[in-house]
């Protein structure tokens, strides 16, 4: 059984629809969605309609701060978070395609858990806001509080850094493993990547497939010189936020 896992879409529907193509092309067509679907980006009621559509979504720290008052944001994401809010409520469709989006963010769970399998946004201990970097290998406190609390495999987003944390203490990223990490009955943490704002120095869509008997990282470009020519006509998202779509930071 395939399922594609995508992860922090961030409202960018160029690099969204580039990872389904990509997706349709493996002959996949369950797909996972670990979360911050909106925020950043410039078309999250687009998003949304197209996420919506999954089996299985859960709730990033975004959407989240689209729900309630949003805590711990920096001023360029809280204004980013203002307008979706806006553009939220004067989504297109009327007002039933407006509640719906609203009432599908507000149902979305912390988590989903399958039989050896945990799905969160940020981590197995605070499935919704909690970074857990690379170097997070080296607090091993932390990382055994966090594999204490997995039954075999979790698969996360949030840090936008894709790779897997192994319980002897390495983080193997994609290149590390051309690519391809092959399952076992070792405990992991995996990071899917972002789909929308990658940050490990790879502008490229990131997202990943789970088979039986391995993760796949796969990296899609898509057209960003869009994407960014929209945030940057947009006075409340900051062009920082197109820039970055550049270098993958």
């Amino acid at each position: 059984m395939k399922r594609a896992l995508i992860s922090d879409i961030h409202a960018n529907l160029e690099a969204l629809r580039a990872v389904q193509q990509d997706i349709h092309e493996q002959g996949i067509t369950e797909v996972y969605c670990l979360g911050d679907i909106i925020g950043y980006g410039p078309n999250p009621n687009e998003c949304l309609d197209i996420v919506m559509r999954f089996p299985v979504c859960v709730l990033g720290n975004h959407d989240q701060a689209a729900l309630f008052d949003p805590e711990g944001f920096n001023p360029v994401a809280l204004r980013a978070v203002y307008w979706t809010r806006d553009q939220l409520e004067r989504g297109p469709g009327g007002s039933g395609a407006v509640n719906k989006r609203w009432d599908f963010l507000g149902e979305l769970p912390r988590m989903h858990v399958e039989p050896g399998y945990m799905f969160v946004h940020g981590s197995p201990r605070e499935p919704t806001n909690e970074y857990v970097f690379p170097e997070d290998v080296y607090n091993q406190r932390k990382m055994e509080n966090l594999f204490g609390r997995v039954e075999r495999y979790c698969f996360q987003g949030h840090t936008h850094i894709p790779g897997v944390f192994t319980q002897s203490g390495e983080f193997v990223t994609p290149e590390d493993c051309s690519g391809e990490f092959k399952l076992s009955k070792d405990k992991i943490l995996v990071n899917v990547g972002s789909v929308g704002q990658p940050r490990d120095l790879n502008p490229w869509a990131c997202y990943t497939i789970l088979t039986d008997t391995s993760i796949q990282f796969r990296r899609v470009d898509y057209p960003r010189e869009q994407t960014i020519a929209k945030i940057y006509s947009i006075p409340d998202l900051d062009n920082m936020l197109g820039d970055r779509l550049r270098d993958g930071r």
